[in-house]
């Protein structure tokens, strides 16, 4: 595993007395990916194992059900308390740590005794998982400038795929082994990865001249959405996509476990297996952005979930037009996520980790809202209300594309 040796043209943005960088091989461009989507993938785990949890461990579902919530939150924690220092650490270092303490943390939750111990490893999991955007952020700044959107795109493919196959995998162990095996294979992976990735993967300082202390740190990242109107743009876009997807997910669930199809939990949860056109879409959007098509592919990405929601409108007894609604969802989403944050890595070097947990934060607070939203218009309305709300997403994200391109 190599850090390639080829010249590109120097970024736009680049101080005059910067040495070019270097790029990173493929190699380790896969290790990292690798390692990204195993650190995501803890925070999914437990999906299908709730009943199955909630019997070993003598609670209810509905309790067992807060594992899922512990886990968004401590991620969300991650985002906005950990992730901002790889801007003042060296990042092999914080990255291999927090990969290493996600690890621990998994085996820990798989030796939990009570629901309540369980809760709280999964929270210390979760913001150990941050690791994930340290190594994006990190894979951009190592990237050659021309090639900072595959390298991005190829390291959210990995994210993705964590994703999604976290949750089919985990099922499938839980049957050989019980609740406990997917944590303990995953800890091991985990820790595996961390290894590889210390001994293969180049430190990597912060690259601005000075490092604040870890309050002005965070006082810094807080106000970035207010000096930085490119960073506020593409973080209402992207929270605004993720509102309409998680909600999409959420009415998905419902309306296949409903009286129009009476699927099985199974059933449904295979079916989410049509998301893995997300990680293609994101290879092919970092290659576009590097050809200097941003601005198409987040055109082309707001089409989309437009179209998304114009066929989903019809597909409450319609099966084919589920499918075909559910990947042009899949496939927008990515090409708005990508595609911005392209963009946003380009704009301010020193602080690029900061942004990236402004930008994060926002994108996966929007899909939280979205999720809950879903779930209170489906009792109200049904699935035209799980419509309504992906539609006015839809719309937001067309408006704020185009103020983005008369701005930019």
């Amino acid at each position: 595993m190599t850090i390639s040796r080829r010249t590109p043209p120097a970024a736009p943005d680049a101080a005059a007395s910067a040495p070019p960088d270097p790029g990173i091989g493929r190699g380790l461009l896969f290790l990292m990916s690798a390692a990204t989507g195993l650190a995501v993938a803890g925070n999914y785990l437990a999906h299908p194992l709730l009943e199955r949890i909630s019997g070993a461990l003598g609670t209810t579902p509905a309790a067992a059900a807060l594992i899922v919530t512990a886990a968004q939150a401590g991620y969300g924690a991650g985002l906005l308390l950990v992730v901002p220092l790889a801007d003042i650490v060296e990042r092999r270092r914080l990255a291999v740590g927090l990969l290493a303490a996600a690890a621990a943390g998994l085996a820990a939750s798989a030796a939990a005794p009570s629901l309540p111990v369980l809760l709280a490893t999964t929270v210390a999991t979760a913001s150990a998982s941050a690791a994930a955007q340290v190594l994006v952020g990190t894979g951009a700044g190592m990237a050659a400038p021309g090639d900072r959107g595959r390298v991005v795109g190829a390291m959210m493919s990995g994210l993705l795929t964590g994703v999604l196959l976290a949750r089919v995998v985990s099922g499938a162990l839980a049957e050989a082994g019980g609740w406990t095996a997917p944590y303990w294979a995953a800890a091991l992976l985990l820790a595996t990865a961390a290894a590889a990735l210390r001994l293969a993967m180049p430190r990597s300082l912060p690259a601005g001249p000075g490092r604040p202390a870890y309050p002005a740190l965070l006082a810094s990242t807080v106000g970035l959405p207010a000096r930085e109107p490119v960073l506020r743009r593409r973080g209402a876009m992207a929270a605004l996509s993720s509102a309409g997807y998680m909600g999409l997910w959420t009415g998905l669930a419902l309306l296949l476990g409903g009286p129009d199809y009476g699927w099985p939990t199974t059933a449904i949860g295979l079916f989410g297996l049509q998301a893995a056109a997300g990680p293609v879409a994101s290879q092919v959007a970092g290659r576009l952005a590097d050809r200097g098509h941003v601005r198409a592919v987040t055109a082309a990405g707001a089409a989309a979930i437009a179209a998304a929601w114009a066929v989903l409108s019809g597909a409450a007894g319609a099966l084919p037009l589920l499918v075909a609604g559910l990947l042009l969802a899949d496939v927008g989403q990515q090409l708005v996520l990508n595609s911005s944050q392209n963009v946003l890595y380009a704009l301010r070097p020193e602080a690029r980790n900061r942004i990236n947990s402004v930008f994060m934060t926002m994108f996966f607070g929007g899909g939280a809202l979205g999720a809950g939203l879903a779930g209170g218009l489906w009792g109200v309305w049904g699935w035209n209300g799980v419509v309504a709300l992906g539609a006015t997403a839809a719309l937001g994200v067309a408006v704020l594309w185009a103020m983005d391109r008369r701005r930019s």
